[in-house]
């Protein structure tokens, strides 16, 4: 069946996102997982997750015209992702892969104010996702094919990530650009102990904008360097070791694997891009390559944006939020610049929100609220060599 016209296919991990309303502790959050102990919570936010629905939808919201490719159970937490998808509009759910006798993923998200989230998951059909789930006729008419959370898809990390390979292969054969995205594994999850360097040096040659986070990508490809910085990390924040220098031999190794566009996700920091200098390779992005005068715009760039001052309410979804709006920047032809402020600016409606997508506007409203003179967050990592240039943007000269 034809995708009513979609431009960007949204693929990947999906499932249902299970978040109570939680007040601000004055002990910490460690207190709320004590044995025996009773906590008293608010209702229940009932969402789906995973990168098919936060980037989806919230591409959806942002004016795009959009198919989801996640997969399901026929099972209650199924029938739910299907009414919730149902409720943004009736042709999301469409392209949805029901599995029968599957049972689908659900997250209990735990998220208290001020505080970034914990987890429960359980993967449930994305583990059975294979490139026999997308076919050529699920391309057509299609610019994007967006696929996100491999690390949460059993098939996708397995066997040194052939499967992985093979899909996003055969995406890029049929012309489209593709996108990827991650998500941590647990640590000591089988996918967490998987060589993601070795996955990584297979899929990036058919990837075409890579889209991970900082401590993703640290840790896939230094995990010496990621478990030496937790331990001297007691929130386990690891955001304060970014700076200019890492993030540019990071992204020098992704690119070498055969990326064209580098954006790593520094959560309040912004988001930090670095793009191919070889024309050829950005020529070769498909059907969202830049064009004409428009590639020079995006050849050879180092970028980073901050974020925009908001409050925050919750940050679940923040960093899929963020890559839509990044993709509906590539999708309309804008230069990286704006492309980039997109990003952050959607990022930041995301979390003025507890769940993943009802805050996010429509493009126009996020453009307007930038041009309004929202402000932005100072910068607060090193960059050395780097300038602010007018529209706040920060450039590395060189």
């Amino acid at each position: 069946m034809r995708a009513r016209g979609a431009e960007v296919i949204v693929a990947g991990h999906i499932c249902l996102d299970i978040i109570p309303k939680l007040t601000e502790r004055k002990e910490g959050v460690e207190t709320l997982f004590i044995p025996g102990k009773l906590v008293n919570v608010g209702p229940a936010v009932i969402a789906t997750g995973g990168a098919v629905s936060n980037t989806g939808i919230a591409l959806h919201r942002l004016g795009s015209r959009v198919r989801l490719m996640g997969k399901i159970g026929d099972d209650p937490f199924g029938r739910t992702i299907v009414q919730v998808l149902n409720g943004y509009d009736p042709s999301l759910a469409e392209g949805m892969i029901v599995a029968p006798g599957e049972h689908s993923s659900y997250t209990m998200v735990i998220s208290p104010p001020n505080v970034d989230r914990i987890f429960l998951h359980s993967t449930g059909a994305n583990d059975t996702y294979t490139v026999d789930d997308v076919n050529s006729e699920h391309l057509q008419g299609a610019r994007l094919f967006h696929f996100g959370y491999p690390p949460l898809m059993r098939r996708m990390y397995e066997e040194g990530g052939e499967e992985l390979a093979k899909l996003l292969q055969a995406v890029k054969n049929e012309g489209l650009t593709v996108s990827l995205d991650l998500a941590m594994p647990d640590p000591e999850s089988e996918a967490g102990r998987a060589d993601w360097r070795s996955i990584l040096e297979r899929a990036l040659p058919y990837t075409d904008v890579f889209l991970p986070s900082f401590e993703e990508i640290v840790y896939m490809l230094h995990r010496d360097r990621y478990e030496q910085w937790l331990k001297m990390s007691p929130k386990g924040d690891l955001l304060p070791y970014a700076d200019g220098e890492l993030l540019r031999e990071l992204s020098e190794e992704l690119l070498a694997m055969g990326a064209a566009i580098v954006a790593v996700k520094l959560g309040e920091h912004g988001l930090y891009v670095r793009t191919t200098a070889d024309a050829e390779r950005l020529a070769a992005m498909g059907a969202c390559a830049p064009i004409e005068d428009g590639a020079a715009n995006w050849l050879a760039r180092e970028l980073l944006a901050t974020c925009f001052k908001v409050d925050v309410v919750g940050t679940t979804g923040a960093g899929d939020c963020t890559i839509a709006g990044f993709l509906s920047g590539l999708l309309a032809g804008h230069a990286l610049e704006e492309t980039l402020q997109t990003a952050v600016g959607v990022g930041a409606c995301n979390v003025e929100k507890a769940d993943a997508a009802s805050g996010i506007p429509t493009l126009d409203e996020v453009k307007s609220r930038m041009a309004s003179g929202w402000t932005k967050r100072k910068l607060s990592i090193s960059l050395p060599g780097w300038a602010e240039r007018e529209d706040g943007v920060w450039e590395a000269l060189r």
